[in-house]
């Protein structure tokens, strides 16, 4: 299969550039093609532009929206792999889904679950927190983030197959064990969801 990893973590020493290069080498070695849109390497401008609403008049898109987008189209399965910052996603990559999952591309009709055109892709989302699992149901976040992600976005733009999984403590306190688990849990995950075609 081909799987785009949605990559959206400043910091090379972190957990989620961990998890990055665990999964990309798990994939490739079970046989898959990957490419990696770093978003914070690559320099992606998260905010909607001016030209960004062409959308909404069936106009073409900005060269770097459709360049984006194109990565999309070429895979099978995409991989998001971020922290979870105020209760949702990083800037950086809700600036990404605004500019890149557009109208008359990723959705068109909102009560059609099949209008947009990447239904057939699988998502897997690998989200890290630093609280625990308690603390974050104590607050509700995992209805806030499936409401507003699961619902607001991977339904709204008709994907049927998606997983979410959050790695809760990573507060720069997890142990090596913790982390070691983790790792093995993603590569794990990554290949439940990504069966070869």
């Amino acid at each position: 299969m081909k799987i785009l990893v949605v990559y959206c973590h400043p910091r090379r020493d972190s957990f989620n550039f961990a998890l990055k290069e665990t999964v990309v080498q798990r994939l490739e070695s079970s046989g898959h093609e990957v490419s990696v849109a770093d978003l914070y390497a690559e320099g992606f401008q998260p905010a909607m532009t001016v030209e960004d609403f062409a959308q909404f008049e069936r106009k073409p898109m900005p060269d770097e929206i459709l360049s984006e987008q194109q990565r999309v189209e070429w895979a099978d399965g995409i991989i998001f792999i971020f922290p979870l910052w105020w209760w949702s996603l990083p800037a950086m990559l809700k600036g990404w889904i605004d500019r890149v999952m557009c109208y008359g591309w990723a959705w068109e009709d909102p009560m059609d679950p099949h209008s947009g055109s990447l239904s057939e892709r699988k998502i897997l989302a690998l989200m890290t927190a630093g609280a625990s699992r308690a603390q974050l149901a104590k607050r509700d976040y995992d209805k806030a983030f499936h409401t507003q992600v699961e619902v607001g976005i991977w339904d709204y733009c008709g994907f049927r197959d998606y997983r979410l999984r959050v790695f809760d403590q990573i507060n720069g306190n997890e142990t090596p064990e913790q982390m070691k688990r983790y790792l093995q849990e993603a590569e794990q995950l990554c290949v439940e969801t990504f069966q070869p075609l």
